[in-house]
């Protein structure tokens, strides 16, 4: 794992910093806390952002940019690999030191004087250290040479500290040393052999990334299959491709004990079937949780380490002046929509602060979050790609909607078979048929992931189907398939 470059530009400490009042304090500067100081300093109120690791957070360094830098490569190929006058230059392996060298700068190397300095542009104070809650408006931030400042909001206190991944109390986990996202964005070599505990978005992800670039991938499934959270055949079609290009998926099992004799040896994994596996390095992409165990929640009446619930503006429940953005809500676990969070907070934050009754001023709903729980959008950057927004069919079913699935095979569409030779994909809407709008979409496939913003639209706007007709979709390319799922849905 890449090591972070905290190098110091905190506040100077003098006898006035140690004791400071600002109207914002911010805990967590990844893109959701940024973003919370932006708003703020926009609406003049000053800020100070208090921060343990690097400025940017999880997602530019870890997560987001890292994944998809090493992905791009990865899906370029294999969308070259399938177009006619082209394939036959581009079978050979990927350059991987290159691949390895572009999520390099697309991390920064692991180092923050771009991100720091864009906060700090927007006049807010950078505090690094690690900041806790010591009562009601007070937060102490515990520099990394032990000196500690005393921070007082006047406003708001806004909790963006994030989320970590979780590794499961196993049997021999500790020596073992298994990789988390982090370790698997961030590894600076491919290994021989990679088992992947979980299915999800992360799983299939690195799974589609280390496989391409030589890795024997091995995933370990609990469930039934892969993308639980989206459609049933997003999951599959994923999982198709990736045993084609050679990763064993095995489902309904799960792991009961993990060993690494030596350092540098093999990982050998107990299955609850009794098989074995063995591999060089293994990652665990089974689910997050909150980073608030050493918040000091427990000064103001919260529990350490829980998720925070919250109102629409992200205030936290029973209290006037705290705030949780981003993952720690548990609203939406998605960096778009945590930074979508940021942007209603603040403007919350700043109306408050103004003595401004938000029901007369929510222009728009900015004062409200709604996206993130009723048209949430979200892309898995595999070969295929999968995209959704919305409700899936079970989803819409068990809420009481009186629903239809309408399907269209994405090889039909024109576009398709010009995108790639042998398209492979699926599109489909769930309309509500009592209001005759769009409830969720999903699309799997090549090139899908720019589709989605389209479905965003129509399910967030509640565009009814007779307008939707009227969105007439370009030829040829793969939007097409707009006007196709309009017209199973009329003939149906």
């Amino acid at each position: 794992m890449a090591v972070a470059d905290t190098h110091d530009q905190t506040v100077p400490m003098t006898d006035a910093s140690l004791n400071t009042e600002y109207d914002v304090v911010v805990i967590g500067a990844g893109p959701v806390g940024e973003n919370v100081a932006d708003r703020a300093r926009a609406a003049g109120l000053s800020t100070a952002v208090v921060e343990a690791e690097l400025i940017g957070g999880e997602c530019s360094y870890w997560a987001c940019m890292p994944s998809k830098a090493l992905l791009r490569p990865v899906v370029a190929r294999a969308d070259a690999r399938r177009v006619p006058g082209l394939s036959d230059a581009v079978q050979g392996p990927l350059d991987t030191a290159a691949v390895l060298a572009h999520r390099d700068e697309y991390a920064s190397h692991w180092k923050d004087d771009g991100q720091a300095a864009w906060l700090e542009g927007v006049g807010a104070d950078i505090y690094r250290g690690q900041g806790r809650l010591t009562g009601e408006k007070t937060v102490s931030v515990t520099t990394p040479d032990g000196t500690e400042h005393r921070l007082t909001a006047r406003q708001a206190v806004a909790v963006c500290t994030g989320s970590r991944a979780v590794v499961p109390a196993l049997p021999g986990i500790e020596g073992a040393r298994p990789w988390t996202s982090r370790e698997a964005t961030s590894a600076k070599k491919v290994p021989g052999r990679l088992v992947i505990v979980g299915g999800g978005v992360v799983g299939t992800e690195m799974a589609t990334v280390w496989q391409a670039l030589g890795a024997r991938v091995t995933m370990l499934i609990r469930g039934k299959g892969l993308l639980p959270k989206m459609e049933p055949f997003a999951g599959e079609l994923v999982a198709q491709a990736l045993t084609e290009a050679g990763a064993d998926i095995r489902t309904g099992v799960s792991a009961t004990s993990v060993r690494r004799a030596v350092p540098d040896g093999p990982v050998t994994v107990e299955l609850n079937n009794g098989e074995r596996v063995e591999a060089d390095e293994i990652l665990f992409a089974t689910g997050r949780a909150p980073r608030t165990d050493d918040l000091g929640l427990e000064t103001v009446g919260l529990k350490p380490g829980s998720w925070l619930v919250v109102d629409d503006s992200c205030r936290v429940d029973g209290t006037t002046w705290l705030y949780a953005v981003g993952d720690v809500n548990h609203r939406a676990l998605l960096t778009h929509q945590g930074k979508y969070q940021a942007r209603i907070a603040g403007a919350a934050i700043a109306a408050r602060a103004a003595g401004v009754p938000l029901l007369e001023t929510d222009r728009w709903g900015a004062h409200a979050a709604t996206a993130d729980h009723a048209a949430v959008p979200q892309v898995v950057f595999t070969d295929p790609e999968a995209a959704s927004v919305g409700l899936t069919l079970a989803e819409a079913e068990e809420a009481g909607h009186r629903v239809r699935a309408v399907d269209h095979d994405l090889a039909a569409v024109a576009g398709s078979g010009l995108y790639a030779d042998g398209y492979r994909g699926r599109a489909r809407m769930i309309v509500d048929l009592d209001r005759e709008i769009l409830l969720g979409v999903t699309f799997v496939g090549p090139g899908i992931g720019e589709l989605l913003h389209s479905a965003t639209i129509a399910v967030a706007g509640e565009v009814p189907i007779d307008r939707l007709w009227h969105a007439v979709p370009a030829y040829p390319t793969i939007s097409e398939v707009w006007l196709r799922l309009l017209e199973a849905y009329r003939d149906a």
